[in-house]
């Protein structure tokens, strides 16, 4: 994919370092005297190193470059500490990436890990996000009057659907496209059948509600150990307690040491896809 991310200019580069500690990510290192970029997957891109560089020697540059992985980012942050961590949060808090910041607190909490007490969320007065009541049946739908195309048959191919069910050494698994979603996704998005089940293998699961996702990173990634899967498709709400999905999904492939083609996609709670 094409994204921004740091670029060296190693003629200008001194070697001091200095860009070294404003990088929490790991994505910099001074080797042969020179500060490098040793990861694409560990660069955000947002330039956090660049006021500290002076000799000028770095940029930010838009290129072709592996997806900044924030689950395995926090792997490298969490080895420096408290104080660490909390720079890392705050770098993503700063340049506006709450989606990244929610994904970093995920993986604390999943690791049942300390969170810092600026970054412990505070309750809403009506609860939190997934959870406040709104009626929808005021909402205005786009364009509706434009005819949706609803398959007139399931295109379920397996059950059970529910991980905390499934059967990891299920023969359906063996080189399947599985689509992993989130419970409420099926019931927001009206095509679900349609855009993501021809074909493919369903597994559903949530966050939230569900008491341990340990247990689900461990039975996801003995299917993607064992089964050969071919890709995931990973559809969840758009509420923030949802992003549990993917850093769960992201967790399993890490920890079976798989290479999987993975997509992501958000459903709105008023049933768009985006």
């Amino acid at each position: 994919m094409k994204r921004k991310i740091i670029k060296i200019n190693e003629e200008k580069c001194t070697g001091c370092g200095n860009c070294i500690p404003d990088c929490p990510e790991g994505a910099l290192q001074l080797i042969d005297g020179k500060a490098r970029l040793v990861s694409d997957l560990f660069c955000d891109g947002l330039g956090a190193c660049i006021k500290t560089c002076p000799a000028d020697a770095m940029t930010i540059e838009e290129r072709e470059a592996e997806p900044y992985d924030e689950f395995k980012v926090m792997e490298n942050v969490v080895k420096g500490g408290k104080n660490v961590i909390k720079a890392h949060l705050k770098h993503l808090k700063d340049h506006g990436e709450d989606r990244l910041h929610d994904q970093a607190i995920e993986f604390l909490k999943i690791n049942n890990m300390e969170i810092p007490e600026s970054d412990k969320e505070k309750p809403l007065p009506c609860g939190c996000p997934g959870t406040m009541q709104k009626d929808l049946r005021t909402v205005k739908r786009q364009n509706p009057d434009k005819p949706v195309t609803i398959s007139a048959q399931s295109e379920l191919s397996n059950w059970p659907i529910q991980l905390k069910l499934l059967n990891p050494n299920a023969t359906y698994l063996k080189n399947a496209d599985l689509v992993i979603a989130a419970d409420c996704t099926a019931f927001a998005y009206p095509n679900f059948h349609v855009k993501f089940l021809k074909d493919k293998v369903l597994i559903m699961f949530c966050p939230k509600l569900d008491s341990d996702p340990g247990i689900y990173i461990e039975k996801l990634a003995r299917i993607f150990e064992t089964q050969d899967i071919n890709s995931v498709c990973i559809v969840h709400m758009e509420v923030p307690c949802c992003g549990g999905v993917e850093m769960i999904v992201k967790e399993a492939i890490l920890k079976a040491q798989k290479n999987i083609i993975l997509k992501d996609y958000t459903v709105s709670i008023t049933g768009e896809l985006f």
